[in-house]
C-alpha cells in the first residue's frame, strides 16, 4: 500500500508530457498531447470527415466547448453514419484515445460494466468493459444507438455520468477525481478506489425518437448531456463530400436537387397526423454519396430511360419499394419538373432487362491476383468501364459464359441484369442488400442462385450464416466457448471469421433480426467492429503499427451481401438504417417466358406448363398483404415441384388436387375459397372425381402401390418405391415404427403413395397439416414402418428454442458439453425426422428448418455447420437419405397455433390431411369393429360427415374429425350393452354448454334415423337418475301443495330443503327453487340439489300446474315489458339469433383468442432468477447474475407503439332495393349477420380491444348511424338496430351512395387513434346502373393506405364478375344470400388476424 501510495505522489511530482502542438478552432485554443496508447486512435483516415467543411467544423467546435467544460454531448442525428464519424473526426482532431459500444436490444449490464471470465486453473477473472476502460484512461465513450437500448440499462450510467463514480462487481470503485484527491492515506493506498481520469467524456448518439422507432430517452439519463441537432441537409451534403470529385453530369445535378428538396418537404411531415404516412419519406442518408461515387464509376448517358430512373430510385432509397403509390407519384412529379422525365415501372418488360444500374452491361472479368479482380463494363452510349474490385483466392467462373448449356441455370437477361447491378456496386465498395419485391407473392428472384453466381465469378469462398430471431447482437460478432479444462474464452463468429479470412458472407433472413442488425452498422460503414476483452477490427493500421491480437483489419476482399426471408412485410425492417448499412439492389421476378422455360426442362408437358403459369399470374395477382401470412404463396419452387411430378408421373396430372394441395386450400379461409375456385373455372381447371386406391403390397424389396381406379383414372399406373436398404443404418433398426393394426382405406392410401413418391422418388421435404386426430401421425409412421425406414421424433412446444433442436446441453466437472438432438442424429445418419407440433413452437425456432430442407445448411451454435458437402474441418454433412417431415394443425381457429408455414417459404411440399371420405370411412369402422351392423356404421359416418359440414358452414365450433368417431365406435363394439346416449356422451359431453351444437347433433342423428331421446345435460342427468347418483330426498310433515309463489329471498342465503317458504331452495313446494314441486320457475341459488322422488314430483294436481304455467307466462311478459318488447318482437330477434348462433361462437372465440395472444407470455431472457438458460450457462459459470429467463409479457418490438384497439366499420346497403328484392333473403340474411355482430362484441371479455361501429347507407344517404361506438346494447338495443335497418329499405328513395360510404367510412375510421383499422361495407349496387367502375372503387377502397379495406357485393352486385379481378382480395361477390354470415365472418377473421 505504502509503495502504491509513493507512486501516486511520485507522479503527481511528474510533469505532464508537453504538448505535441495546439489546436485553434474559432475562438478557442486547445492543448494537444500524445496519445498514451495509439492502437485506440481512430483507424478511419479515409472516412472521417472534412475539417475544412463549415457545416462539419461547426458540430466540431460545439463538441470542443463541451470537451473544454467537462460535459458530455448527445448527437441526436437521423439513421446513417454521419453522427459516428463525426465522434472519430472529434476524437482525431484532438488526439485522443476512444472506446466504443454499439447499443442494440440484447445490451446488458455485464455489457456497461464488468464481465467475468474463468481462466485456466479456474480464477475467476473480471473484464472491464468499453465504459470502464474509457472511465479509468481518459478516453472519449461513443454510445450509439442508444435508442436501441430496452428501458432500464442506460441509467446504469447515470452515476457515472452526473458524478463520475461507479461501484464495480469486482469490488472496486470508480470515484470522482477530485473526490479521490481527498482521500486519506489508508484510503489512497487501497486498491478499492480507482479515481476517474479527467479527461474521460461521453458522446452518445441516438436517431431522434419519434420520428424514427426507438425508445424514447430516460429523463434523468437525457438531462446529463448537452444535446446537438446535426441537421439532416448537412449530413447529407458532408458524406458526399469525400475524396471523389462531384460528377458533372446533369443527371446527377438534377438528382442530387431532388434529394435535398424531399429532405426539406419531410421535416414538417412528422407534425401532421397519422395520414401523413402515405406522403413522401425522406431519402436516406447515404443517398447522396452512393449517387456521387455511382454517377462518378459510370458516367450516365444524358438521358436514363423511365425504368433506368425508377430502378435507380429504388436502390437509392429503398423505402418507395412498400410506400404507398402516391409517394412514387409525388416523387415522379419531381423528376417530370426537374426535366428528367416521368418515373417508369421498376420492372422488367422486355428492354434493357440484362443492362445493371445507368444502363451498362457486364462485359468480362479479368483475374488480376488472388485478392484482386478487374471488371469491364459496357455503357449504354458505347464507353467502356474498367474497375477494380477485391476478389476470392478460388479459380473464376468464366464470363463470358463458354458453355451456358452446363452452367446448371439460366443465364436470362433479368439474371444478368441484376448480376451486372450486384458487381457494380461491389466495384463501388459497398456491401449489398438484395431488397424482395413488396408484392406478397411473385415467381422466383434467385436470391441464392444470385449470391453463388456472384461468389463464383469471383473467386469468392463464401460464407452463409442464416439469421433466426433469437440471434442477439452480440452473437452475431463473438460466441462464447468452454475449453476442455473449464476456462472460458470467445470465439469469432462465422461473419468476423469471414472479415479476417476475406470472405463472401452472406447473411440470409436479415429481416428477422430486427434493429438488432443495426449493431453491424459500423462494420459495414467503416470495416471496424468491437470484439472481446480489448480486441478491435480496424479499418487500416497507422503508420508504424503491426496487427496484434488486440489489433487487427478487415481482410480487403471481404464483403457481406443481405437477403431477406420474405416472411415479414418489408415495411417491418427495411427501415433508413437498413439503407444506409447496405447498397440495396431491388429484386426482380422471373417473367413468365422464364419461368416457363424453366418449367419446361422438368419434362413436363407444354399444355401443364401454360396452364400451370396461367393459374399462378391470376392467384399471385390477387394475394393481399394481409391474407400472405396465412396463405401459401405460390412460388416458382412450387411450380418446379408439380411439373417434376407431372414429368415423372405423367397419370397423375389432376392439376386441381396439385395445386390444392400446394395451396393447402382445404384451409383456406372461406372468402379465399371463393377467389380460389374463380381461377381455376377461369384457367379451366376442372375437379375429378378421386379415385379408389386398393392396399399397398410388400413385392421383392419394394414397396407396391397398386394402380388407382375410376372413372376419370383410366391411365393410371402401379406405383412401385423400394424399401430402405437397412444395411445403410445397422443401428436404425430399432428406430423403425411398429404398428400392430392399421386400417387400409382409399384416402389414406392415396396420401401414403403421394408422401412416398415426394420424400423417396422426388427427394423433397413435407409438411402435412390436418386437423386433429386424422391420422397425420399414423399414416407416416405406418409408411416408415412399410418402407423400413428408421426414423427420429421431436415434439414442439411453446418453450422449445433453437439451442434445444440442434443439441442438448450438459455440464460435466463444470466443463459444459453438447450432445447431438435427434435432429442432428437424423441429419448425420440418413433418417427421417418427425418433427410434431410444429405450429405449437415460436415462429422463429421453427424457421432454422427453411435454410436446413431449402439449401441443406444450418449454422449451429457451438461454432459447427451442417453443409451438403464437406467445405471445412468439422462441418456435418447432410446425408442423403436425410428428410424432414412437419406435422401440425391446421392453420386458424381453433387450433391456437402459430402461422408458421410463412417463415419455411417454397422448401416443403405441402399436404392437407383430411378426414377420410365416406366410403373409406366406413370400410375402416368395418375392419375395426365387424360386429357392429354395417347400416349403423354407415348412419354413424354419414352423421360425423354432416357434423363436419356444419363446422366448415360455421353451425358448429368443434371440427369432429376420424379420431371421435374411432372412438365412439371401439365404446359400442367393447360395450353393446350401453345405449347410443351412452356412448355418444363420450365425445359430445364436451358441448353441454352449447346448445347450438346439441341442437345440430339432435338434427343430424335425426336426419339419419338414429333414434336418441336425450343429449346434452338431458342425457347426463337421466344417466345419472339410472344408473349412479339415485339419491332421493324424502320430505317429511305436510306435501301438500297449495298455490304457486316466489317465496322469501334469504337474506344470509342459507341453504333451505324442503319447507314452503324460502326462494331458490330445493326439494321444496310451491316456491320458486329446485329439485322440488308445484313451483312456476326455477331458481338456483348456488347450492346443492336435493331432488324429491319423481313420483311425489308427477303427483301435482292439474289446476296447480295450470296456475304455474300462467305466472310463468306472466313472467316472460313482465321480462318482456322490462325489456320494451313485444312478444313478437322477442322472437323475431330469437329467429335471427338462431339462424348465427354457430357463427356467433366461431367469431367470439376468434377474437377472444387473438386478444389472449396477444397478451401471450414469452420467456424474457437476462434475468435475475427464474428458470436456468441454457444459451448461457457459460455466464453462469463465470458468476453472472442475469443467466435466468422467465415468463412474462412480449414487449412490443423497438418503434412499434404499445398495443392499441382496433378499429371496425361495418357498413350494410339499406338501400330500397333490400326491399324490393328480398325474396332471395338479402334483407333477412343482413340482418342475421348485424345480430352476429352485435352479439358476438358484446360477449367479448376484452371489450377495449375493439372499437366498431355500424352504419348504414341508402338511396338517401351514405352515413345512417345504426350503432354507434361505445354504445351500450341490450336486446332491446339490438333488436332495435334490425328493425331500422328493415324500416329504412321501406321508407327509402332508389338510388346508391356505396360510393361516398365507403369514402366517408376510411376517412372517419382513420382518424381513431388505433393499431389497426377495418372497414368492412355490403351492397346490392347494380353498378352498371349507377355508373359505378372498377377505378371509382379502387379510389375510394385505396383512399387511405392504412385503411384495411373489403367490399361484399351481394344481388345484383355479385353479377359483376370484374369484382374480385380489379379488387384482388378485398372484393367479393356472394351469389347466394345465405352465405353472407360465413363470408363476413371469414372477412372479418382474416383482416383481424393478419
Amino acid at each position: 500500500m505504502a509503495s502504491r501510495r509513493l507512486k501516486q505522489i511520485l507522479s503527481g511530482l511528474t510533469p505532464p508530457q508537453p504538448p505535441i502542438g495546439v489546436l485553434q478552432l474559432g475562438d478557442i485554443s486547445h492543448d494537444i498531447y500524445p496519445a498514451a496508447d495509439p492502437s485506440r486512435l481512430p483507424h478511419t483516415e479515409d472516412v472521417l470527415l472534412d475539417t475544412q467543411d463549415a457545416f462539419n467544423l461547426d458540430n466540431l467546435h460545439f463538441m470542443l466547448q463541451k470537451y473544454l467544460l467537462g460535459q458530455d454531448v448527445f448527437l441526436l442525428s437521423q439513421p446513417g453514419p454521419y453522427a459516428r464519424r463525426l465522434a472519430l473526426t472529434f476524437c482525431r482532431m484532438i488526439n485522443t484515445e476512444y472506446e466504443f459500444v454499439a447499443l442494440h436490444r440484447d445490451i446488458g449490464e455485464t455489457e456497461l460494466k464488468q464481465g467475468r471470465e474463468i481462466h485456466s486453473g479456474g480464477n475467476l477473472v473480471y473484464v472491464d468493459s468499453a465504459a470502464v476502460r474509457a472511465v479509468k484512461h481518459g478516453r472519449i465513450l461513443i454510445l450509439e444507438g442508444v435508442e436501441k437500448a430496452e428501458r432500464g440499462i442506460m441509467p446504469v450510467l447515470n452515476n457515472l455520468l452526473e458524478n463520475r463514480e461507479m461501484n464495480l462487481d469486482d469490488g472496486t470503485h470508480i470515484v470522482h477525481p477530485h473526490r479521490y484527491a481527498l482521500l486519506d492515506q489508508n484510503e489512497a493506498g487501497s486498491s478499492a478506489f480507482i479515481p476517474a481520469h479527467k479527461n474521460f467524456r461521453v458522446i452518445a448518439i441516438a436517431a431522434p425518437v419519434p420520428p424514427y422507432p426507438g425508445y424514447p430517452l430516460d429523463p434523468p439519463f437525457r438531462s446529463r448531456f448537452q444535446a446537438r441537432f446535426v441537421d439532416p441537409m448537412g449530413s447529407l451534403l458532408a458524406l458526399a463530400r469525400g475524396d471523389v470529385p462531384a460528377p458533372a453530369a446533369p443527371v446527377y445535378q438534377k438528382l442530387r436537387d431532388i434529394i435535398l428538396s424531399t429532405q426539406i418537404a419531410s421535416e414538417s411531415r412528422h407534425t401532421l397526423d397519422a395520414i401523413a404516412r402515405s406522403t413522401l419519406p425522406a431519402f436516406p442518408q447515404t443517398s447522396l454519396a452512393k449517387a456521387q461515387v455511382l454517377f462518378s464509376a459510370f458516367p450516365p448517358p444524358d438521358r436514363l430511360s423511365p425504368e433506368q430512373l425508377a430502378r435507380l430510385v429504388l436502390s437509392l432509397h429503398p423505402a418507395l419499394i412498400h410506400s404507398p403509390f402516391v409517394a412514387w407519384a409525388m416523387l415522379s412529379h419531381q423528376f417530370e419538373d426537374a426535366g428528367l422525365g416521368a418515373l417508369g415501372s421498376p420492372n422488367l418488360n422486355g428492354d434493357e432487362d440484362n443492362a445493371g444500374l445507368l444502363g451498362y452491361r457486364l462485359a468480362r472479368i479479368e483475374k488480376v491476383d488472388d485478392h484482386t479482380a478487374r471488371l469491364f463494363f459496357d455503357g449504354p452510349s458505347g464507353t467502356r468501364v474498367e474497375l477494380i474490385a477485391p476478389a476470392g483466392p478460388r479459380a473464376y467462373l468464366p464470363f463470358p459464359f463458354t458453355n451456358p448449356e452446363l452452367l446448371g441455370f439460366v443465364p436470362s437477361a433479368r439474371f444478368m441484369g441484376l448480376l451486372t447491378s450486384l458487381l457494380q456496386v461491389h466495384a463501388l465498395g459497398w456491401d449489398i442488400s438484395y431488397v424482395p419485391p413488396a408484392l406478397p407473392s411473385t415467381a422466383s428472384c434467385s436470391t441464392t442462385l444470385l449470391v453463388r453466381t456472384f461468389s463464383a465469378m469471383l473467386g469468392y469462398e463464401l460464407e452463409d450464416v442464416h439469421m433466426y430471431k433469437e440471434l442477439g447482437g452480440r452473437e452475431l460478432i463473438m460466441r462464447r466457448k468452454v475449453e476442455d479444462g473449464g476456462a472460458t474464452t470467445w470465439k469469432p463468429s462465422p461473419l468476423v471469421e469471414g472479415a479476417w479470412q476475406g470472405r463472401l458472407v452472406h447473411l440470409s433472413g436479415m429481416d428477422v433480426i430486427g434493429s438488432t442488425a443495426g449493431s453491424l452498422a459500423r462494420l459495414t460503414q467503416d470495416r471496424e467492429v468491437e470484439l472481446w476483452e480489448k480486441k478491435r477490427i480496424v479499418r487500416r493500421l497507422l503508420e508504424g503499427e503491426v496487427p496484434s491480437p488486440d489489433l487487427s483489419i478487415a481482410h480487403q476482399s471481404f464483403r457481406v451481401i443481405s437477403t431477406a426471408s420474405k416472411s415479414l412485410p418489408l415495411k417491418d425492417w427495411l427501415s433508413d438504417e437498413h439503407a444506409n448499412m447496405f447498397f440495396p439492389i431491388a429484386a426482380q421476378p422471373m417473367s413468365q417466358a422464364e419461368e416457363a422455360h424453366i418449367l419446361l426442362q422438368t419434362g413436363c408437358p407444354a399444355p401443364i406448363v401454360d396452364t400451370l403459369l396461367k393459374f399462378a399470374d391470376k392467384y399471385r395477382s390477387g394475394m393481399t398483404s394481409d391474407a400472405v401470412q396465412k396463405n401459401r404463396k405460390l412460388g416458382t419452387r412450387s411450380l418446379i415441384r408439380i411439373a417434376r411430378r407431372v414429368a415423372q408421373f405423367p397419370a397423375d396430372d389432376d392439376l386441381h388436387t396439385l395445386l390444392s394441395r400446394a395451396l393447402l386450400a382445404d384451409f383456406l379461409p372461406a372468402t379465399e375459397t371463393m377467389n380460389l375456385q374463380n381461377i381455376f373455372e377461369e384457367c379451366g381447371i376442372e375437379k375429378r372425381t378421386p379415385p379408389f386406391n386398393p392396399p399397398p403390397e410388400l413385392r421383392e424389396g419394394a414397396l407396391y402401390f397398386p394402380p388407382t381406379t375410376g372413372p376419370q383414372w383410366k391411365s393410371a399406373r402401379p406405383t412401385t418405391i423400394p424399401c430402405f436398404d437397412s444395411a445403410q443404418d445397422p443401428e436404425g433398426v430399432a428406430h423403425i415404427p411398429h404398428m400392430d393394426h392399421f386400417y387400409d382405406n382409399s384416402l389414406q392410401t392415396g396420401l401414403m403413395r403421394d408422401l412416398a413418391i415426394d420424400f423417396e422418388v422426388l427427394g423433397e421435404h413435407l409438411v402435412l397439416l390436418g386437423n386433429q386426430g386424422v391420422g397425420k401421425n399414423k399414416v407416416v409412421d405406418r409408411l416408415c414402418q412399410l418402407l423400413g425406414r428408421p426414423r427420429e421424433y421431436i415434439q414442439l412446444h411453446r418453450d422449445t428454442t433453437v439451442n434445444q433442436l440442434m443439441f442438448q446441453t450438459v455440464l460435466e466437472n463444470g466443463v459444459i458439453k453438447y450432445t447431438d438432438s435427434p435432429l442432428l442424429r437424423a441429419i448425420t445418419l440418413g433418417r427421417v425426422i418427425i418433427i410434431d407440433e410444429a405450429d405449437k413452437a415460436a415462429e422463429h425456432v421453427v424457421a432454422i428448418f427453411r435454410s436446413l430442407a431449402g439449401h441443406s445448411q444450418l449454422t449451429l451454435a457451438d461454432g459447427r455447420r451442417v453443409r451438403e458437402t464437406k467445405e471445412r474441418e468439422g462441418d456435418i454433412v447432410v446425408h442423403p437419405n436425410f428428410r424432414l417431415i412437419l406435422l401440425a394443425n391446421r392453420p386458424g381457429y381453433p387450433f391456437l397455433g402459430n402461422h408458421f408455414l410463412q417463415v419455411l417459404g417454397d422448401n416443403f411440399c405441402c399436404h392437407a390431411v383430411t378426414n377420410p371420405d365416406m366410403a373409406s370411412e366406413r370400410r375402416l369402422l368395418s375392419q375395426l369393429a365387424p360386429q357392429l351392423s354395417q347400416d349403423l356404421i354407415l348412419r354413424l359416418v354419414a352423421s360425423f360427415h354432416d357434423l363436419r359440414k356444419a363446422y366448415e358452414s360455421g353451425t358448429v365450433t368443434y371440427p369432429y374429425s376420424l379420431r371421435e368417431l374411432l372412438n365412439l365406435v371401439r365404446h359400442m363394439q367393447a360395450y353393446p350393452g350401453d345405449s347410443l346416449e351412452v356412448a355418444l356422451r363420450n365425445v359430445f359431453d364436451f358441448d353441454v354448454y352449447r346448445p347450438e351444437t346439441i341442437a345440430k347433433l339432435a338434427e343430424i342423428l335425426d336426419h339419419h334415423g338414429l333414434v336418441v331421446k336425450n343429449l346434452g345435460i338431458g342425457a347426463a342427468r337421466e344417466a345419472a337418475q339410472k344408473k349412479v347418483l339415485d339419491v332421493k330426498f324424502e320430505p317429511k310433515g305436510d306435501t301438500k301443495l297449495s298455490e304457486p309463489k316466489y317465496g322469501k329471498d334469504d337474506p344470509d342465503n342459507q341453504a333451505h330443503t324442503g319447507g314452503n317458504t324460502w326462494a331458490g331452495g330445493t326439494g321444496g313446494r310451491d316456491t320458486a327453487g329446485l329439485g322440488g314441486r308445484g313451483g312456476y320457475m326455477r331458481l338456483f341459488k348456488g347450492h346443492d340439489i336435493k331432488q324429491i322422488p319423481d313420483a311425489l314430483k308427477n303427483d301435482v294436481p292439474e289446476h296447480i300446474k295450470e296456475r304455474a304455467r300462467e305466472m310463468a307466462r306472466q313472467e316472460l311478459a313482465r321480462r318482456l315489458e322490462e325489456l320494451n318488447m313485444s312478444a313478437g318482437e322477442a322472437k323475431g330477434y330469437t329467429t335471427l339469433f338462431e339462424a348465427v348462433e354457430g357463427h356467433i361462437a366461431q367469431l367470439h372465440d376468434l377474437l377472444e383468442n387473438l386478444a389472449a395472444r396477444e397478451e401471450e407470455r414469452v420467456w424474457v431472457k437476462r434475468q435475475t432468477d427464474g428458470e436456468l438458460d441454457d444459451s448461457r450457462l457459460t455466464e453462469g459459470l463465470t458468476g453472472e447474475a442475469t443467466v435466468y429467463k422467465r415468463r412474462g409479457m412480449a414487449k412490443p418490438e423497438m418503434g412499434r407503439p404499445q398495443l392499441k384497439p382496433k378499429r371496425i366499420r361495418f357498413l350494410f346497403d339499406v338501400s330500397a332495393s333490400m326491399y324490393r328484392f328480398q325474396y332471395d333473403g338479402r334483407l333477412k340474411r343482413s340482418m342475421e349477420t348485424a345480430v352476429m355482430l352485435m352479439e358476438t362484441f358484446d360477449r367479448l371479455t376484452r371489450k377495449e380491444k375493439y372499437v366498431w361501429d355500424i352504419y348504414g347507407h341508402s338511396g338517401d344517404s351514405a352515413s345512417i348511424p345504426l350503432v354507434e361506438a361505445g354504445q351500450d346494447l341490450e336486446i332491446r338495443d339490438r333488436w332495435k338496430v334490425v328493425d331500422k335497418m328493415e324500416m329504412i329499405t321501406q321508407y327509402t328513395f332508389a338510388g346508391d351512395y356505396t360510393l361516398e360510404a365507403i369514402d366517408k367510412a376510411v376517412a372517419d375510421v382513420a382518424r381513431f387513434d388505433a393499431d389497426d383499422w377495418f372497414v368492412i361495407a355490403i351492397t346490392d349496387a347494380n353498378f352498371a346502373r349507377y355508373g359505378i367502375t372498377a377505378e371509382d372503387l379502387q379510389r375510394v377502397m385505396n383512399r387511405n393506405p392504412k385503411v384495411h379495406t373489403a367490399l361484399v357485393c351481394i344481388g345484383e352486385g355479385a353479377e359483376a364478375t370484374w369484382i374480385p379481378k380489379n379488387l384482388p382480395g378485398r372484393g367479393y361477390r356472394v351469389a347466394n344470400t345465405a352465405d353472407i354470415p360465413a363470408v363476413l365472418r371469414s372477412i372479418l377473421s382474416t383482416m383481424i388476424d393478419h
